[in-house]
């Protein structure tokens, strides 16, 4: 990182009415040692779609959690061959198998959901950034999707000091709608996070 001191309240008030083009250009002045994350989620090619216009080569990091729909795994298939994403997928040490015949599949508020949460989720996304160790991470996070994002911003930094950049932090699922009809992007009506369980829960990796 040029500027690893970098001043993201200042930053966050001269990005707010940029577009996210605009904020990704500048972001990748920063840094060549970055980051996106995806789920392959119901507006992920939105943010795939973005930023590979900008960086072909930026590595794309994939928590398999073992447990999407297989439209999921059709999506993300495509999006990979379309977009000749360079993908990073990581999973649970544990099969899928294992995983239920030991810890099950509790549902949010079992005792054993955490466990469930660290094997198939937490502990692949550390072992990711570990491997990787960037500085920056371009996310698709937005305002109004959970309390916990509600408090960030187009930047904010994780708990390992890593600059997280979400381009589209201010935009709403309207504009999102828009935005896929407008440029003919995929969207995946089917994507199922077992992490996450509820809409206004946090998916976890953002916790870290």
């Amino acid at each position: 990182m040029k500027d690893p001191h970098i001043d993201i309240n200042f930053w966050n008030k001269i990005l707010r009415d940029k577009t996210p083009d605009e904020i990704i250009k500048w972001a990748l002045t920063l840094t060549d040692n970055r980051i996106v994350t995806t789920s392959f989620g119901v507006y992920s090619s939105v943010l795939l779609s973005t930023i590979t216009r900008h960086d072909k080569d930026i590595k794309v990091i994939w928590c398999d959690t073992l447990y999407n729909s297989e439209s999921t795994y059709v999506h993300a298939e495509t999006l990979i061959k379309k977009y000749k994403l360079n993908v990073f997928r990581y999973r649970s040490r544990m099969s899928k198998d294992e995983v239920e015949s030991t810890i099950g599949f509790p549902s949010l508020g079992d005792e054993n959901f955490n466990e469930f949460s660290e094997v198939i989720k937490l502990e692949p996304f550390r072992r990711a950034l570990k491997e990787h160790q960037p500085d920056m991470w371009f996310t698709n996070i937005r305002v109004r999707q959970t309390e916990y994002r509600d408090k960030k911003d187009i930047l904010s930094f994780s708990k390992d000091g890593i600059l997280k950049v979400s381009p589209f932090y201010y935009w709403l699922d309207t504009d999102l709608d828009r935005y896929v009809a407008e440029n003919n992007l995929p969207k995946n009506t089917d994507y199922f996070d077992p992490i996450k369980a509820l809409s206004s829960r946090e998916c976890g990796i953002h916790l870290q």
